[in-house]
């Protein structure tokens, strides 16, 4: 039972530190909003977390008893948004092209916004789980008190 409620845990926490990165790529591409001009010349492009569950795992990872040795959520890997530029008429700001238009980052700050509500949310629910888990096994622990 105290194996159960300790993998409950390690799943919630790996959510944990998923959405914890997630959240940081959020505040990232919010903090760029206004870059114009990046290091590669270019503004700022939105980048975004793709997830991995653990459970994709090959057959390998299985251990003798049929369950496998690791389960939860993380981040697979980081994506740039491909989507255009949003161009602007400003002659008067220093990268304006020959027409005075500027070229700001794809982002969208609303919905920035609602991810970082998404990823707040989820990440509260796996700090519930963890709370419950906690809470369960410690009236588990009272009741074994005779």
């Amino acid at each position: 039972m105290l194996d159960d409620a300790f993998e409950i845990m390690n799943i919630s926490a790996s959510a944990m530190s998923a959405e914890r990165r997630r959240m940081g790529l959020i505040a990232n591409n919010i903090a760029n909003t206004n870059t114009t001009r990046g290091a590669n010349g270019e503004p700022y492009r939105r980048k975004y977390a793709i997830f991995k569950t653990l459970l994709d795992k090959n057959i390998a990872d299985i251990d003798d008893a049929g369950s496998l040795k690791e389960k939860g959520v993380v981040l697979d890997r980081v994506e740039t948004d491909t989507s255009p530029f949003l161009s602007v008429y400003d002659p008067n700001h220093p990268d304006a092209d020959d027409k005075g238009f500027v070229q700001y980052p794809n982002i969208n700050l609303v919905e920035e916004m609602v991810d970082l509500v998404a990823s707040s949310r989820a990440y509260e629910a796996n700090v519930k789980v963890m709370m419950a888990t906690k809470s369960m096994m410690n009236k588990a622990l009272e009741l074994l008190k005779i």
